[in-house]
């Protein structure tokens, strides 16, 4: 128990550069929500959901509705959810994910940063194996016991199921979460996420050495800065993001 919330990253304050990417992958993540459905948020639960999160996010209005418009629209950016995987030093691993309108770029990009370190990418499955695809809710809240009856309930076996320093963080299957915010909702009509993702988390956890991790940090820095990558999951655990 308690795996997928321990290894959550700190909140941190974001640089105009660091707001600018955020405020780029929703506008994506937007698009492609509104493309794989209706493009309406009433009649798109994963469009409203992203749209929310965003929102929290203090994603301007204007990029929230031009990302809508755009889906509903021909021609333009077509972008496509491309998720890599590769070694990096001593026994770290990586998952890399990516939204992209050119997936060549992209590769070759990711496949650079890794060259620089004389590190390798694997092929498909070399490292989703040994991580769990799981989404995270966090909230404060004391009504576990109520919540955690509704849910069963519903059909809903938690993952993970734990209460610390009075926030609950319950861990479910990805296609259950949509299903679980509107149980929360029901109990708490004025619930506040203080995490609310869909990721990959390791199933096991390793310390580098100082001179692996110097080498992981570079690493890490060089594929963050790419502008196609999203998001990045590790199985580092003295490596302060």
């Amino acid at each position: 128990m308690g795996r997928a919330y321990e290894v959550r990253k700190a909140s941190i304050q974001k640089t105009g550069a660091m707001k600018a990417k955020l405020y780029s992958n929703f506008a994506k993540e937007i698009y492609l929500a509104a493309k794989k459905g209706v493009p309406e948020l009433e009649s798109n639960v994963f469009l409203k959901r992203v749209v929310e999160k965003a929102r929290k996010e203090q994603v301007p209005s204007d990029i929230i509705n031009r990302a809508i418009e755009k889906a509903k629209g021909i021609g333009g950016e077509d972008y496509h959810e491309v998720i890599y995987e590769g070694f990096g030093p001593g026994a770290s691993t990586l998952i890399i994910k990516t939204l992209t309108d050119n997936v060549n770029r992209t590769v070759g990009m990711v496949r650079a940063a890794f060259n620089k370190v004389n590190k390798s990418l694997g092929v498909t499955n070399s490292v989703t194996y040994n991580y769990d695809y799981l989404a995270i809710v966090t909230f404060k809240t004391n009504k576990e016991e109520e919540i955690f009856e509704a849910l069963l309930e519903e059909g809903i076996e938690p993952v993970d199921f734990e209460t610390l320093d009075g926030n609950l963080t319950i861990s479910v299957e990805p296609n259950d979460i949509n299903k679980v915010k509107d149980i929360l909702e029901r109990i708490d009509n004025n619930i506040n996420y203080i995490i609310d993702e869909v990721g990959m988390y390791p199933k096991n956890r390793v310390k580098l050495n100082d001179e692996d991790l110097e080498v992981f940090s570079k690493l890490y820095k060089m594929l963050d800065e790419i502008e196609d990558v999203t998001e990045i999951y590790h199985n580092v655990d003295n490596f302060l993001e």
